[in-house]
């Protein structure tokens, strides 16, 4: 007689969704008065919603490529003809791939790539490109991510756009950028404190909250420590406060 294994315990989450509907509803309350014409704050056009986590500890990860936490509700519709996503290639070898190979099979496979830079170019490239539309989302040849960021200067790294590591060498060009633009992107900090891009005010508050629930529970679970490291979890615009949705318990003292 053969037995069938037990199912392992489904993930339990130490967030409470009332606390995340109640930030996200302030939030929205707040965005609404601020957006409103006669409004004597106008607000930078930013319409994101961050998480801001704080760990107990500086967790020590890789700190070049973000962690992709899978949301329900991406960040980035691949659907929309109005995206603006650029690949960087490296161009320095005899083996590497061409700026028209790239384009080519992007074209080819239906990459969502709208734009090819090479990185011997990037510093003149760039700059023009930037002036000229904004991109939502930046890809490099995973071989150059140790030279980008002093290549892209401060206020680039600052602006947390840096690149995502793809490996164009081996596989699938595609399905890479597709899982990107779907998750939110954990760059793990030098200190305690990251923030994290997980939503969008133009989605629901529905929408908004299942994401920062995703989000809150794929960080916890891709630390060291998992949530034993995580203290604090909170929830802002641009321009707002920062709301708290999660606070670890304190330690227990012992009684002498």
């Amino acid at each position: 007689m053969t037995t069938t294994a037990a199912p392992p315990p489904a993930h339990q989450s130490k967030v409470d969704p009332k606390s995340v509907n109640r930030a996200v509803k302030s939030l929205l309350k707040w965005w609404d008065s601020k957006s409103k014409p006669e409004s004597s704050e106008p607000l930078e056009k930013d319409g994101f919603v961050y998480l801001i986590v704080t760990m107990k500890k500086i967790p020590q990860m890789d700190r070049t490529n973000p962690v992709m936490i899978p949301i329900p509700h991406p960040l980035i519709d691949l659907e929309e003809d109005s995206r603006e996503l650029c690949l960087i290639i490296d161009d320095r070898h005899k083996n590497k791939i061409t700026k028209e190979a790239a384009l080519k099979k992007i074209e080819a496979e239906k990459i969502p790539i709208s734009t090819v830079i090479k990185v011997s170019k990037l510093k003149s490239d760039l700059r023009k490109l930037e002036e000229e539309k904004r991109f939502e989302l930046y890809f490099a040849e995973r071989r150059l991510m140790p030279i980008l960021p002093n290549l892209l200067g401060k206020e680039f790294v600052k602006k947390k756009k840096i690149p995502i590591a793809i490996n164009l060498r081996h596989g699938k060009w595609k399905e890479q950028v597709e899982k990107a633009c779907e998750s939110a992107l954990f760059f793990v900090g030098t200190g305690t404190c990251s923030v994290v891009k997980v939503a969008k005010l133009s989605m629901g508050r529905k929408e908004i909250a299942e994401n920062v629930m995703a989000a809150m529970n794929g960080i916890a679970d891709s630390v060291p420590g998992k949530w034993r490291n995580v203290k604090l979890f909170h929830l802002k615009l641009l321009e707002s406060l920062a709301l708290p949705v999660y606070q670890a318990a304190p330690p227990v003292m012992e009684l002498r």
